[in-house]
């Protein structure tokens, strides 16, 4: 028996150590701030990576792009939910793929999002979510990878269009008043003065702590 049992340890000993990969793995896992940029793929989205590369990001921080997709939701091709009428039946075999090409665009779109950080040599990582909630799970993420701060744009995420009293979106006013890191909300340029108008920057929080205690 004691024999049998040296035998098995020998043979765990000899099986490749299995280590999970992490969003914070090389090359981000040093850097001095991680800020996180909640995008939807949508042009505001975009717009909110080029700011922050443009006026936010320093030398030594890294970028996690984190996306939520919603659950139980059959997306078409223009990146738009289709109706129950248009919806054809499906069996779990079909449901499955159309899950896995939907993560598999999300992705890809993602990734194109994340060329301004490429090219000025930000690492960064994207990480992807998915829950029915859109809002809670953005605000359980990021308090889940530690990040410094987030950037967001005015409507993206889902939110529907400012309207007129000057509101936020849903998802954004929701990440304002429940994220525990600072929130920089940037306004895409159209939202005002027929697209000709500055950004406007809303910080929840205007000081973000480096490693270190430094601001």
């Amino acid at each position: 028996m004691a024999e049998s049992t040296a035998n098995l340890l020998r043979f765990f000993r000899k099986l490749p150590m299995f280590r999970p990969r992490s969003v914070f793995d090389t090359p981000v896992a040093g850097a001095r701030r991680k800020i996180g940029v909640a995008v939807d793929l949508s042009e505001e989205s975009a717009y909110a990576v080029r700011w922050a590369v443009q006026n936010y990001l320093r030398p030594g921080d890294a970028v996690i792009l984190l996306h939520v997709s919603p659950t139980n939701v059959l997306y078409g091709a223009d990146w738009g939910p289709l109706s129950q009428a248009q919806q054809s039946p499906r069996t779990p075999e079909t449901q499955k793929q159309l899950e896995d090409d939907f993560d598999a665009f999300t992705a890809s779109k993602a990734a194109d999002l994340a060329k301004p950080l490429k090219e000025a040599g930000f690492p960064f990582k994207i990480h992807i979510a998915k829950d029915h909630d859109m809002r809670e799970r953005l605000c359980l993420e990021l308090e889940r990878l530690g990040l410094s701060a987030v950037i967001m744009g005015s409507r993206g995420c889902g939110a529907e269009k400012r309207g007129n009293d000057g509101r936020l979106g849903s998802v954004t006013d929701y990440c304002v008043h429940h994220c525990v890191c600072p929130v920089v909300v940037v306004r895409h340029p159209d939202e005002k003065d027929g697209g000709n108008g500055q950004p406007v920057v809303t910080d929840k929080d205007a000081r973000v702590e480096e490693k270190g205690g430094k601001c």
